[in-house]
């Protein structure tokens, strides 16, 4: 049977399995939804504890702006680095071993970045979180649309909800450690801990799978639904150009171009983590109750109209709730689009999963450095305009967010 009917095949499969009651999760299958859980958890934490620190580390090692976006660029180019190991290691070993191995290389890199060390030692242990990041990134997606497959249930998006949680919570971390270098060390010291202990319970927990080398022959490996991976991709890249627009740019627009009071102009930002949570929160219902293409048609125009409010309308308020509605894509797009992604041919699941997660890190260069280019002229407002753009351009993959019980009768 040739390689794509049986996709299509199981992705028929699939789509009935959703229609129909299934029992009661087991122990295991309960324990590996917990390890994923953990994992994400883990992610987020780290990676928050990590960007607020950047302050106290900057100044202790003396760095400037552009030093600290050097090396924010350089995590990003390395966790697209991890990602593609983390592609490597599924295949031969399953996306266990590959979570795993990610979280084991950020608990080695946490330390490494909270140690008062020469600067070429900092930034080449910022390197390795980047490509532990990458690693963690791509695997814990894999092992969440496995148990989501296993459950028969959508489970994504309360998996991504716990890393937006897991945010807040490093985040608070560091500002009760005090904004200095030992407080610093210290909230990264806990974030080491956290990802180790993550990385026991993934190795002990997480879902178990054929890796990909034993379960095809090797004539099938690399026959991959290319056509889909890039359709989104792009999604994803769309959504990431917009979280990274607003995660760089939210406070300095409000304080400097608006010129909001300064406890005013963080609330852009809280406004669309909170948004990003609340919505990752009820996504996995409202994917059962809405339907996948119409959720994502909603939060797609929802958040291209937040980003076109920054963009016309100058005033504080506006722009505050503009950063809110911007929230809406990233919380909703990002878990329903690797679930798609997922579904797209069970049996390379990972692989292509790994290769959607390429293009996170391309979206999140766009968004911090385009929109940074753009703030002399034409200006950091209507520079928004470029994520609103790129998320229009979303709605025409809305078709393939579509389930065979979505899809119109011929």
């Amino acid at each position: 049977m040739p390689a794509s009917q049986r996709g299509d095949n199981a992705q028929r499969d699939q789509n009935n399995d959703e229609r129909m009651p299934r029992p009661a999760a087991s122990a295991r299958l309960r324990s590996a939804r917990f390890a994923v859980t953990a994992a994400y958890a883990a992610q987020g934490l780290g990676y928050a504890v990590v960007v607020t620190s950047l302050p106290a580390l900057k100044a202790r090692q003396e760095v400037d702006d552009t030093v600290v976006s050097l090396i924010v660029l350089g995590v990003a180019l390395m966790a697209a680095l991890g990602s593609v190991i983390a592609n490597a290691v599924a295949v031969r070993y399953g996306s266990r071993a590959a979570l795993a191995l990610g979280l084991i290389v950020q608990a080695v890199a946490l330390p490494l970045i909270a140690l008062p060390t020469p600067f070429a030692v900092f930034a080449s242990a910022w390197a390795v979180f980047g490509i532990g990041l990458g690693c963690v990134d791509a695997a814990v997606a894999m092992q969440g649309v496995a148990v989501q497959r296993a459950y028969g249930r959508h489970l994504l998006g309360g998996f991504f909800a716990a890393a937006t949680a897991a945010a807040i919570v490093g985040a608070l971390l560091v500002s009760v450690v005090a904004a200095s270098a030992v407080g610093a060390g210290i909230a990264l010291t806990v974030a080491a801990a956290i990802a180790v202990a993550a990385a026991v319970v993934v190795v002990r927990l997480a879902q178990r799978e054929v890796p990909i080398d034993e379960a095809l022959p090797a004539a099938e490996r690399s026959k991959l639904p290319r056509a889909g991976i890039w359709v989104f991709g792009l999604v994803i890249l769309a959504v990431f150009v917009a979280d990274s627009a607003v995660s760089t740019w939210s406070t300095v627009y409000l304080q400097d171009d608006l010129s909001a009071l300064a406890w005013i102009a963080p609330l852009g930002y809280a406004a669309y983590q909170a948004v990003v949570l609340v919505t990752r929160l009820v996504t996995d219902r409202l994917v059962t109750v809405v339907g996948r293409a119409r959720l994502v048609a909603i939060a797609t125009t929802v958040s291209a109209i937040g980003c076109a409010m920054i963009a016309l309308l100058p005033f504080p308020v506006a722009a505050v709730v503009g950063f809110a509605l911007a929230g809406v894509s990233a919380g909703v797009l990002i878990p329903v689009t690797f679930g798609a992604a997922g579904e797209l041919d069970p049996a390379h699941s990972d692989q292509v999963i790994a290769r959607v997660n390429l293009f996170n890190y391309a979206g999140a260069i766009l968004g911090a450095v385009v929109i940074g280019l753009l703030a002399d002229a034409p200006g950091l407002g209507i520079a928004f305009l470029l994520p609103a753009a790129a998320l229009v351009a979303v709605l025409l993959a809305v078709p393939r967010f579509r389930t065979r019980s979505e899809a119109p009768a011929a």
